[in-house]
């Protein structure tokens, strides 16, 4: 089977078209350092041709608020138009939980309006929800830094490692559509600033993590229920401690 990984080449891109021509499928790693481009349309067609199923994994290269949705409304009508071209018969995005509760922020703005595209385009979908990637920590506590110290929302968060999150959309590419969102989630539950602590910790990095509910979550302030998922999700293997020993230092 033909499959089409937009943002093939990125971290759960790359992981993902691993583990699917592991099982024998030709897929397509789509990115613009591939030849393909969804904002200008730029290799597209030829790469949808024949393609069963698309994957899109790509996120915006801005986080300002105005690019984020320009960047997923662009892309999405761009796909929408070749994959109705193409007859793909499976549509599959990558959000994020908590993307109807945080609309304070453009960025969500932006993923809630690439999902409304997705359901409104009559191509068979599936829409996975994600918990933050244990991978994104070090990010985390850098938007919040102010001097030595890590100012975050003591909220709850469920990480998920990438190769859960691999595992996962491997999975829901070789499945049937179920026209729905599904969620993911990683095994366990920390407060922000716990768990930011216990990485800056290990990492022998000095800064201090300040608890502060006001501090906001890419311009939303966070509730303990904003970042996790209660809808039955689909649990990840890899603990943090687990990820942490193998994959935090790579």
């Amino acid at each position: 089977m033909k499959i089409v990984i937009v943002g093939g080449t990125g971290l759960i891109g790359s992981k993902t078209v691993d583990r699917l021509r592991k099982r024998g499928h030709e897929v397509i790693a789509a990115s613009p350092n591939t030849g393909v481009n969804t904002i200008t349309g730029e290799g597209l067609a030829a790469a949808l041709a024949g393609a069963k199923v698309v994957v899109d994994l790509a996120n915006s290269p801005s986080f300002e608020d105005r690019a984020v949705l320009e960047f997923f409304e662009t892309s999405g009508r761009n796909l929408f138009a070749a994959e109705k071209t193409a007859g793909v018969e499976h549509h599959i995005a990558l959000s994020v939980v908590g993307t109807e509760r945080l609309q304070a922020s453009g960025y969500f703005r932006g993923k809630l309006a690439q999902e409304r595209l997705i359901k409104a385009s009559g191509v068979p979908y599936t829409i996975v929800h994600s918990t933050q990637f244990m991978e994104f920590l070090s990010g985390i506590a850098q938007s919040g830094t102010v001097g030595d110290k890590v100012h975050l929302s003591p909220a709850y968060v469920q990480p998920i490692a990438s190769d859960d999150v691999a595992d996962a959309m491997t999975d829901v590419t070789l499945a049937a559509p179920v026209n729905t969102t599904i969620e993911i989630a990683g095994p366990e539950r920390f407060r922000l600033t716990e768990l930011v602590a216990r990485y800056l910790k290990a990492m022998g990095d000095p800064r201090k993590v300040e608890p502060d509910p006001q501090a906001p979550y890419f311009g939303a302030l966070l509730e303990d229920g904003s970042l996790v998922s209660d809808n039955n999700p689909r649990l990840g293997q890899i603990t943090f401690e687990q990820w942490f020993k193998t994959s935090a230092r790579t």
